[in-house]
């Protein structure tokens, strides 16, 4: 069975490999929070979606349009229960890492840069000691 909302095939693809299949999971339609005031308070777009085989819940708000915000909930139910099943080797995993792992190289040459400029200072005070 195909998913009530228009996703891209490579969420359709994970979607398969993963096996989830639309009839396994539960929508429901619930009214927002946040900013927004009365539409927010009065009309249901945001999506709330359950995966009954392995239990993962997710809630979507971004869109102001229920249809927007159904195809998001999809995609991030998707990618949520590929994190659960895969681990390290899910998209958002790898993400995580990559993001760390650059985080980790830019620390390690800025200290180098610190250091490059404490010896030049040093440098230059020594110079200062030679002339008296």
């Amino acid at each position: 069975m195909e998913f009530p909302v228009h996703i891209s095939e490579k969420f359709l693809e994970k979607a398969r490999a993963l096996h989830i299949f639309a009839e396994d999971i539960e929508e429901k339609f619930v009214r927002g929070s946040g900013a927004g005031g009365q539409k927010v308070n009065k009309t249901a777009s945001t999506v709330w979606l359950k995966h009954l085989p392995t239990g993962v819940e997710v809630k979507f708000q971004e869109q102001r349009e229920r249809e927007a915000n159904r195809s998001g909930a999809y995609r991030l139910l998707i990618l949520k229960i590929e994190e659960r099943v895969l681990g390290k080797q899910s998209q958002i995993a790898q993400k995580i890492f990559k993001l760390r792992k650059q985080k980790k190289r830019r620390s390690r040459k800025a200290k180098e840069k610190m250091l490059e400029e404490k010896h030049r200072r040093s440098e230059i005070k020594a110079e200062r000691k030679r002339v008296l």
